[in-house]
């Protein structure tokens, strides 16, 4: 009884930080968000929310975000399969991730210098005969800039999920006859679907709320709900209709969790095996 009533006693710096650092940052964005430029009590935001300008913003900062989302899952299953193959795999795959240690700012100015006009991307067009082209302030530069950043944390939860596959597993499915495409949709995906489900989250909530990306590479040509936030509280001062969005943010990540998240508490091996 004694180790049971102090437990709590050790749970209580965890559940101070959600208070202070989850709980009490989103309970002032909700605040804000019913607050007008007076900072009297408003509705008016949520309602603005809901105007076409900003519902087609909602619904192009999805299509990036899956776009981003689908393009990584198709680079990144391949590459962790194929690492779980190789030799030194927990190299290769440090290889991988070491790009996402280094600075944002950082990677997005050295790809300002890789797609500029006189860059080494638009020498190599050149060099097959072609003109220089304006790669850099395109939709193509913010989705290849954007894919490279979150490659890494789509690999690495798909090669955990891949590398904990027992081989006997697939062993036996080719001993019953499977093809190797047969092997792979009945067995090898299944168990590694908790991975995929991972990466999804590690994307795309993130790439929803861009806004570096946007303005060095995108050249605000492309807009997002994280442009959108930075815009009202930076440029226009708003920070109710900046809050507002960022409440609609929130439930949108939620949302996506609950739907990526794992269906099963015993992971899908054991799920498998009832």
């Amino acid at each position: 009884m004694s180790n049971r009533s102090s437990r709590p006693w050790y749970l209580a710096p965890y559940y101070i930080w959600i208070l202070l650092f989850v709980i009490a940052p989103i309970a002032l964005v909700v605040y804000f968000s019913f607050l007008d430029l007076a900072g009297d009590f408003t509705l008016e935001n949520y309602a603005n929310f809901f105007s076409s300008t900003y519902f087609r913003m909602t619904l192009s900062s999805f299509w990036y975000a899956f776009l981003i989302t689908l393009i990584s899952v198709l680079i990144a299953y391949p590459t962790a399969y194929w690492l779980t193959k190789t030799k030194h795999k927990q190299l290769w795959l440090l290889l991988i991730i070491i790009p996402s240690w280094i600075n944002l700012l950082l990677k997005a100015y050295a790809f300002i210098g890789i797609f500029g006009l006189y860059g080494p991307a638009n020498q190599l067009i050149q060099f097959f005969g072609a003109g220089p082209l304006q790669i850099l302030f395109t939709d193509f530069s913010f989705v290849f800039v954007a894919v490279y950043i979150f490659i890494p944390f789509m690999v690495l939860p798909i090669f955990n999920s891949l590398d904990k596959i027992n081989p006997a597993l697939i062993d036996a499915s080719r001993d019953l006859g499977a093809s190797q495409w047969t092997t792979f949709r009945r067995v090898i995906f299944p168990l590694a679907i908790n991975g995929v489900k991972s990466g999804v989250q590690a994307v795309f909530i993130p790439a929803l709320s861009l806004f570096v990306i946007t303005r060095l590479i995108a050249g605000n040509k492309v807009i997002t709900l994280g442009t959108a936030i930075e815009q009202q509280f930076l440029v226009t001062q708003n920070w109710g209709m900046g809050s507002t969005i960022a409440v609609f943010l929130i439930l949108f990540m939620i949302i996506i969790m609950l739907l990526t998240g794992p269906k099963e508490k015993g992971g899908a091996l054991n799920g498998k095996a009832k």
